[in-house]
């Protein structure tokens, strides 16, 4: 691994959890496609047991995801996070940093739990439901002076009294030339749609899904609902919010990416078969920014987007099958990018 100095170039603020997977095939498939955000429901018989062949515990959590996926792509990172004084967090302490994250921002606890996610995993297709306890990452409080010797801000999904803590991150921007990316989650857009949109503003880099996308804009007035399936409306209107570039994820779809001059799509790009999509958006995200981090192009922050996603849903967890700089070099001119 790389030599790390003790200032990271990122900072990744959010959650980091233990997960621990359940694959199962005892599931029925079925589709709702008047439900624009969920067009598709797994069901399970109620009070049915079911045996999984084996299980899997891997280190979570988007902040975690991320900073590690960045750390293996050479950009020296940092994990803001919150974690309870116990054995679970012992364990993640120790994961981030094997995998060189710096750990100085890692808060911890004494009396609470460390979170946990179970996840079911489909194996007919490797997609999943998450069930997850927050305990400690509700507790996270941000310190903007920590914040300012960073170049980058990465700030996914919070939990807790998360106003406050983009306020903080509000005003180190404000404070600074720091430069900005987010991956806003549903929970933080259903709450305040509003304030997400004001940060949408301030970011370099929007990473998200597309209902996250279709999310970000359902609510405003002005906006045509009929064409929310549509992605190049979507980039756009993202694009009109003040965003300076884009990556947008769909699944086994691929993904669009525009910094207002080209806009690109990519289709999926696995690297062996798929056996859990858990990681996937968490992948994209890092290589995504990675790529911008290191001022590549946007084709090529698309690809090493999907580079890094296509090897994560080869395993199951979200680390293994990341992407190091040294493989993400050698497989770049492999991913099919084309303008839409």
């Amino acid at each position: 691994m790389f030599f790390q100095s003790k200032t990271p170039k990122v900072i990744c603020i959010g959650s980091c959890s233990q997960d621990i997977f359940f694959p199962s095939d005892e599931y029925v498939v079925y589709d709702t496609p008047e439900d624009i955000t969920s067009k598709q429901k797994a069901a399970f018989e109620i009070g049915g047991k079911f045996r999984v062949p084996d299980r899997y515990e891997a280190i979570g959590g988007v902040a975690a995801n991320v900073s590690i996926g960045l750390a293996r792509l050479g950009v020296v990172s940092a994990c803001y996070t919150h974690i309870g004084r116990d054995r679970l967090g012992d364990w993640v302490l120790r994961e981030l940093e094997k995998e060189s994250v710096l750990t100085q921002l890692v808060q911890r606890e004494s009396g609470i739990k460390t979170d946990l996610s179970a996840i079911v995993v489909l194996a007919k297709s490797g997609d999943r439901i998450i069930f997850h306890n927050r305990d400690a990452n509700e507790r996270l409080r941000v310190d903007e002076k920590k914040l300012m010797r960073a170049e980058w801000i990465f700030m996914s999904a919070l939990n807790g009294d998360w106003k406050a803590n983009i306020a903080k991150v509000v005003s180190c921007l404000d404070r600074s030339s720091i430069r900005f990316a987010i991956n806003p989650g549903q929970h933080n857009l259903k709450d305040d749609p509003k304030l997400l949109s004001s940060l949408i503003a301030r970011a370099d880099m929007v990473a998200l899904n597309k209902d996250e996308a279709i999310e970000l804009l359902a609510n405003e007035t002005t906006i045509d609902r009929s064409r929310l399936d549509d992605e190049r409306f979507l980039l756009e209107s993202i694009l009109a919010k003040g965003a300076r570039c884009v990556g947008m994820t769909d699944g086994v779809r691929g993904a669009w990416a525009t910094d207002g001059t080209d806009f690109l799509f990519a289709p999926i790009h696995t690297l062996g078969p798929v056996v859990d999509s858990t990681g996937a958006g968490d992948a994209f995200s890092s290589g995504f920014l990675a790529g911008r981090v290191h001022s590549a192009s946007l084709r090529e922050s698309l690809a090493m987007g999907m580079l890094n996603s296509g090897g994560v849903v080869t395993r199951y967890g979200t680390i293994d099958g990341l992407q190091t700089e040294t493989s993400c070099r050698n497989l770049l001119g492999e991913v099919e990018v084309s303008t839409f």
